[in-house]
């Protein structure tokens, strides 16, 4: 019985990953949006080592509304391959940040961890219970 699968509880679960984390993302993101400018550059500046060295602050503030903006989105299930998307990118960039200040794998774990549940997310969907299905719908009904 453990190991019999239980389908009718798989839009339970990604809702409860979906709110989960998308809360967590919303309270690690919301200082690194609301630094500013000067907080913003900081943060943007691990683009230069992708060879993306210009605008470092519109950089940072990108990976600060990914980070708060993306896990709003993500909670509400609205957008939702869009804010994985943009979390996917933003945890691929935190994951060289860390890796390339030689942080070790216990410094970059983290981020790479929550890479591959975002790209899992955006493969799987938002569930049944989410606003981009009351909105759109599925296709496969």
């Amino acid at each position: 019985m453990i190991f019999t699968n239980r389908y009718r509880f798989h839009d339970l679960g990604l809702l409860l990953l979906r709110v989960g984390l998308g809360v967590m993302f919303m309270v690690h993101g919301f200082p690194k949006l609301a630094g500013g400018p000067t907080a913003w550059a900081g943060i943007g500046g691990v683009m230069d080592s992708v060879g993306l060295g210009f605008a470092p602050t519109f950089w940072g503030f990108l990976a600060a509304l990914a980070e708060f903006g993306g896990g709003l989105l993500l909670a509400l299930g609205l957008w939702f391959r869009l804010a994985c998307f943009g979390l996917l990118i933003t945890m691929i960039m935190a994951t060289v940040m860390h890796a390339t200040k030689g942080d070790g794998f216990s410094g970059y774990s983290h981020a790479l961890e929550s890479a591959f549940v975002f790209l899992g997310l955006l493969v799987a969907g938002p569930g049944r219970y989410s606003f981009d299905e009351r909105l759109f719908g599925s296709r496969l009904r």
